[in-house]
């Protein structure tokens, strides 16, 4: 029997695996190039009172498995103490056999407050008291856990209307060495079925100084800040979309929407379909004259719990995956992009496991020198970064296109604890690689094989990217 989360061989069922991930792959720096965490907090240097704060606090992963073992709603986002919370969750965690959140939590409690014990009701109270005497240690600010994590740059996910007043403060600071970059999200941009549209591009009017008057007038004010952005250092975007759609429409035709939408008027799904259609278009066309990556994350449902949605708003834990992403759609939203302005380089992530054969087939039809898969199909996301769908994800992938071009793992996360989910990852890899080359399905090249590991760890998206970052 395997020690529990043995050091040497967690998740590596191989000698070569092992090599692999302890040779190769343990000691790369983390490039986290999607996330969810706040700049103010890097730039305040924020620190934390309880473990629950940094541990608990945001984490819809956790949220959702207490709903699910029938904790009280008032132990989740509610009035319970810090402490009780913990409790809770502790109580939670013990029955969580099977899930990752059971596995990254214990590598979390390994990794930074050296805890290697199991937590459940028993040992509760002690890694309370073990966190609370670490958390009360500079070590535990937000940089700090952040350099412990040999973190190189973070891209933060910001509004195109947002001042980056906190970007700017941290670029400024020579005592932080980490990159910090905004990541273009123009969500409320894209969403003109959305309450407050209207509201939305008055604020972008007056954060760009040009007068919307038109969606003429409300491009040139989002290239205006794409510009701003590209500045401050931002070399990616991200959108979310329900699915990627294909519905094209003249241009007199999308300006109509857009007059009815700002003026307060319900318009059609159809007439929704058309705009999102305008508005990817521009973008990306505004992506390719920037060297910007395009992402892309489709096939959730959103907040699904009307009650609870309410009470707590977005974010906390009640969305699922969407199906039914049209493969003819993505084939040719992607097509009429390429035929107008040429395509961005464009990383895809859906929700629904079913679509990673799909998009590895769309894709691989797009891709264009210099660049080295142009097109990705991006890392195992929310529902499905766990060893099993990370495992899917790279094994299609490595069917369909070539994997040694991957450009790997983000923590997608609003904690500053997240950052083990990158080892998690190696460690998959890793196993990986190591079991198709004992199965003799890949020769035992050391020199090919670690430049692989190394690549898909870092250097591919120092690469891709381009951000100013030496490889390693």
């Amino acid at each position: 029997m395997k020690k529990f989360m043995d050091d040497q061989d967690f998740l590596l069922s191989t000698k070569t695996g092992e090599q692999l991930y302890h040779d190769y792959a343990e000691g790369m720096p983390i490039l986290d190039y999607h996330c969810h965490i706040s700049p103010k907090e890097i730039w305040e240097d924020k620190t934390f009172k309880s473990i629950t704060e940094v541990w608990l606090g945001g984490d819809h992963y956790k949220w959702r498995l207490m709903r699910a073992n029938g904790v009280d709603e008032r132990y989740v986002t509610g009035d319970a103490s810090d402490y009780e919370k913990f409790q809770k969750w502790a109580e939670t965690l013990e029955r969580c056999i099977g899930n990752p959140v059971y596995e990254w939590s214990h590598l979390e409690l390994k990794r930074f407050f050296g805890y290697e014990g199991t937590l459940s009701p028993e040992t509760a109270d002690e890694v309370w008291e073990l966190a609370s005497r670490k958390l009360a240690t500079p070590e535990f600010s937000c940089r700090n856990l952040i350099r412990r994590s040999n973190v190189r740059l973070i891209c933060t996910t910001d509004d195109p209307a947002d001042s980056l007043e906190w970007h700017k403060k941290i670029a400024a600071d020579d005592s932080f060495d980490v990159q910090v970059v905004p990541a273009m999200r123009p969500d409320k941009a894209l969403g003109i079925e959305k309450e407050g549209f209207g509201a939305y591009v008055q604020k972008l009017s007056e954060v760009s100084g040009i007068e919307i008057a038109s969606f003429a007038d409300f491009k040139r004010a989002l290239s205006k800040r794409f510009d701003f952005f590209n500045e401050m250092g931002c070399k990616a975007s991200d959108h979310a979309l329900d699915y990627v759609v294909d519905v094209p429409a003249p241009e007199s035709e999308i300006e109509n929407i857009f007059a009815a939408r700002v003026a307060g008027k319900q318009v059609s799904d159809e007439d929704i379909l058309k705009y999102k259609t305008a508005f990817m278009k521009f973008a990306a066309a505004e992506y390719v004259r920037l060297d910007w990556a395009m992402q892309i994350h489709f096939g959730c449902k959103r907040d699904n719990n009307t009650t609870m949605f309410k009470k707590l708003g977005p974010d906390t834990g009640y969305d699922c995956i969407r199906n039914g992403q049209s493969a003819a759609d993505l084939a040719d939203f992607l097509n009429d992009v390429n035929e107008t302005s040429g395509l961005p380089k464009t990383i895809l992530y859906s929700l629904d496991p079913n679509d990673t054969t799909m998009i590895d087939t769309v894709i691989q039809c797009f891709q264009q020198a210099p660049v080295a898969g142009k097109l990705q199909n991006g890392s195992a996301w929310w529902f499905n970064d766990c060893e099993r769908g990370m495992r899917d994800q790279m094994t299609t992938l490595a069917n369909e296109g070539v994997l040694g071009n991957f450009v790997g793992m983000l923590t997608d996360s609003r904690s500053f604890l997240s950052y083990p989910r990158h080892e998690y990852f190696r460690r998959v890899l890793c196993g990986l690689i190591g079991e198709w080359v004992e199965d003799g399905k890949y020769p035992d090249n050391p020199k090919a094989l670690s430049r692989i590991v190394r690549d898909i760890s870092y250097n591919n998206a120092v690469r891709y990217f381009g951000f100013n970052l030496s490889e390693e």
